[in-house]
């Protein structure tokens, strides 16, 4: 439903006696909302890597016989969503090198390369066509084969990462994690038996039955080996979250900078209320991620809270492509409205963003068609004025539909009663944390990495200091 694309995930884990690629596929499965293009798991016994990935869903890529053959006791995953390069497989992760020696799976977006590719070029590298994790990858490689060891070639090209990255890396003996220096993608640590796992977001934990312990800190390397797990602080920690996390990114039942964010959701509900107060009929979410944000503002307002849009929760990724007719039906292919909720009501509608608007419109257009009186949709994010370089599938600030428009404006090409988003305060407000511990660029056009050659890209920036 969403004109933003996911972020990818990544889940590692390494233990002795851990069926480590069939817990890999468990984790993976519940990190598939942050992507779905291609999935794919490498694994290690001490001596071999393996690796197998593919275009589509997590339980598209996989079967029984796949997941016996990744062998060992150490194992990365991946879930894409493409922010770089293109789609085809080649561009699936984990990534490998040449001899099988590391194999890395990157959550996050470097706006700029050009670092990398001058110290490949001096190595005598020059690569074409290849992903920004493609590149890092190969950065490591060049390191390791004159005699480097990983940790140390990962504190070399750090400076060289210009952008942001929450990275898992693995050779025949080790499991590193790392993030960029300010955190803005997420990546946490449990532990299960003994071993211990890292995810792009705790939800990955409980199917698994590991516990979760922490997170990896910005600008920190967490290496596990045979003698248990090392951490070192390699460059100063500056937190900057992502926002949109608790927006949009993250499942409800994942905890991030210790705030549930379910709970989040819920209070940018109760805050949308403070800020809005609507007389209506019904307060219905567009589904997923707005219904705990509907649920608060019902609870607020004391209208009844309902299920008025049916997802048709099983379409997701398909490699069958809609007949003509059925591609033309737009949103109603994936939402369906419910006549005895609607027909006759003035309607809150909720959802989490508007990007380009073309969604929202056909969602109002459907619930005035199904008999709706009145159609008022809430946003519970503000306007989103920016690009974003930083892992979300948002590199472009044309067709944002509040760039050329005003809020009136907007409200008008949706064909809704009133458009109101929730304040950019009050969004902040409801994680219950400062504002510093926040990337906000979507909003605020603020980039805390700096994005270098692709800030000629962006109109309108405020001062970055």
């Amino acid at each position: 439903m969403k004109s933003i694309g996911e972020k990818c995930a990544v889940f590692g884990i390494y233990g002795k006696g851990l069926d480590v690629s069939r817990l890999t596929f468990f984790g993976l499965y519940a990190l598939q909302h942050r992507g779905q293009e291609s999935s794919g798991i490498a694994s290690t016994d001490g001596n071999n890597i393996y690796c197998y990935k593919d275009n589509g869903l997590v339980a598209q890529v996989f079967n029984e016989e796949i997941i016996r053959s990744l062998f060992g006791h150490c194992a990365i995953g991946h879930n894409r969503y493409s922010t770089s390069s293109g789609t085809d497989v080649k561009h699936a992760q984990p990534i490998e090198t040449a001899d099988h020696s590391i194999a890395l799976a990157h959550n996050g977006n470097l706006p700029s390369v050009k670092a990398l590719n001058s110290f490949l070029k001096k190595k005598g590298v020059v690569l074409s066509d290849v992903s920004d994790s493609k590149l890092i990858t190969e950065a490591l490689y060049c390191l390791t084969k004159e005699g480097m060891k990983i940790e140390k070639a990962l504190e070399e090209i750090f400076p060289l990462m210009t952008g942001s990255f929450s990275l898992l890396i693995m050779t025949k003996d080790k499991l590193i994690a790392v993030r960029d220096q300010y955190g803005i993608r997420p990546l946490s640590i449990g532990k299960l038996n003994g071993g211990y796992v890292f995810a792009s977001e705790t939800c990955a934990f409980h199917p698994i039955g590991a516990e979760f312990i922490g997170v990896v800190k910005p600008g920190e390397i967490v290496v596990v080996d045979k003698n248990g797990i090392h951490k070192k602080q390699i460059v100063k920690s500056i937190q900057k979250l992502d926002i949109f996390e608790f927006v949009y990114f993250s499942r409800p039942d994942s905890i991030l900078l210790g705030q549930s964010v379910y709970d989040v959701r819920k209070k940018f509900g109760e805050k949308l209320f403070e800020e809005n107060k609507i007389s209506a009929d019904v307060v219905i979410p567009v589904p997923e991620t707005a219904i705990p944000v509907a649920i608060g503002y019902a609870n607020a307002s004391g209208i009844p809270f309902e299920m008025g849009l049916i997802k048709s929760r099983y379409i997701h990724r398909t490699f069958i492509e809609p007949e003509q007719h059925i591609r033309e039906q737009g949103v109603k292919l994936k939402l369906a409205p419910l006549k005895e909720i609607i027909k006759g009501k003035r309607v809150i509608v909720i959802d989490d963003s508007i990007v380009r608007g073309t969604t929202s419109r056909q969602i109002v257009k459907m619930l005035f068609e199904t008999g709706a009186k009145e159609v008022h949709f809430l946003v519970s994010s503000p306007p989103v004025r920016f690009p974003d370089f930083y892992g979300i599938d948002l590199p472009w600030q044309y067709g944002l539909l509040v760039v050329d428009k005003t809020i009136e404006q907007m409200n008008t090409y949706l064909g809704s009663t009133s458009l109101n988003f929730l304040s950019y305060s009050g969004m902040v407000k409801a994680t219950g944390l400062k504002e510093s511990l926040f990337c906000t660029s979507c909003f605020t056009g603020k980039y805390p990495i700096d994005i270098k050659e692709r800030r000629k890209e962006v109109r309108n920036l405020p001062s970055q200091k």
